[in-house]
């Protein structure tokens, strides 16, 4: 009974941490690579329409946001974990790539950076947050 209350609050931690880790990234990537001008990123429908203005650099803190949220998702979720951690670490990878998979429906991103955040930000990147939270089954 207590790995079951250990395990529903991985997941729930690991969704909320993780998403709050990327949320955290994408707030200061304006700061620190400014939007295109005369983009709008404020709203879902200004990003939509100025999306053909973006230049490779202003995919970096998207990215990013993407690959270190869903890190840090995972290595929570293996760290809370009573058993079964990889697999609770690959949840949350799992959830986080339908939400990639959401956006890059949402957003007409480019088709690099599609396949590159698809690739790299979610599986692999749920099983190093496992790897880097010890790496036990």
């Amino acid at each position: 009974m207590k790995h079951i209350f250990r395990n529903i609050a991985a997941v729930v931690l690991g969704l909320f941490l993780g998403g709050a880790a990327n949320m955290a990234l994408i707030m200061v990537s304006g700061y620190i690579i400014p939007p295109p001008d005369g983009a709008d990123v404020t709203t879902m429908e200004g990003l939509q329409a100025s999306m053909h203005l973006f230049t490779p650099i202003n995919f970096l803190f998207p990215f990013l946001a993407h690959a270190f949220g869903t890190l840090a998702g995972a290595y929570i979720a293996a760290k809370i974990a009573g058993s079964k951690k990889r697999m609770f670490a690959l949840i949350i990878g799992g959830f986080y790539l339908i939400g990639g998979i959401a956006n890059i429906l949402m957003l007409p991103s480019p088709m690099w950076y599609s396949i590159l955040d698809i690739s790299v930000c979610y599986i692999p990147m749920a099983w190093l947050g496992w790897k880097l939270a010890g790496g036990k089954k």
